[in-house]
């Protein structure tokens, strides 16, 4: 059976990316060298036809992958992008490790709360790398709930930093939907421990 996607993530130098099947479904890993021929270089957005493979553990291979031409092969519009996609991540998870640092040294909130913070992001990123590697590699991946819960302990900032430093993450809706979740419950929780000593 032949399906159609979009490739996504595609990282040219290495030649590997991922597909993601029209209409949804399973994100299987794409191989330069599964392509039965190559008109032109892969790139990002572009439309394939392929069918799947399971690897010995279970993971899902595009192969036998063409080059789907016509007007439904132009790059994704980029209205159609989805607006965590273009969030600047690395400058927002910065900019917060410095706020936080600035509300630390002047005692709006805990001793504690930026060591906690600065050494859950160095967590949370190492893992980022981590995950996106294992993605690559086409290796076991972290569990998303693990990614999320380093991120509800403090490690936000970090999180936000190797989502943009790696582009790992951002365009799954749901991923970042109880992403940005953990970190409303992080502010809230800062905001809360604020009041709590200014009283």
């Amino acid at each position: 059976m032949r399906y159609q996607g979009r490739l996504q993530d595609w990282n040219d130098e290495k030649g590997y990316g991922f597909v993601i099947p029209n209409g949804g479904g399973d994100r299987a890993f794409v191989h330069i060298k599964a392509f039965e021929q190559r008109a032109q270089r892969p790139s990002d957005g572009q439309l394939i036809s392929y069918q799947l493979r399971k690897d010995e553990r279970g993971r899902f291979n595009a192969i036998a992958i063409r080059q789907t031409a016509g007007a439904n092969n132009a790059p994704i519009p980029q209205k159609k992008v989805a607006f965590t996609a273009r969030l600047p991540h690395v400058l927002l998870g910065a900019g917060a490790l410095l706020c936080i640092a600035v509300l630390w040294a002047m005692r709006y909130i805990p001793d504690w709360s930026l060591p906690v913070i600065g050494s859950m992001s160095a967590v949370t990123l190492g893992f980022y790398l981590h995950d996106k590697g294992a993605a690559a590699r086409g290796q076991q991946r972290t569990p998303e709930n693990t990614l999320h819960i380093l991120a509800l302990l403090g490690g936000w900032p970090g999180a936000l930093i190797g989502q943009g430093l790696f582009r790992h993450k951002t365009s799954k809706r749901s991923f970042q939907a109880v992403f940005w979740l953990t970190v409303m419950l992080n502010l809230a929780t800062l905001f809360f421990l604020a009041r709590w000593l200014a009283d």
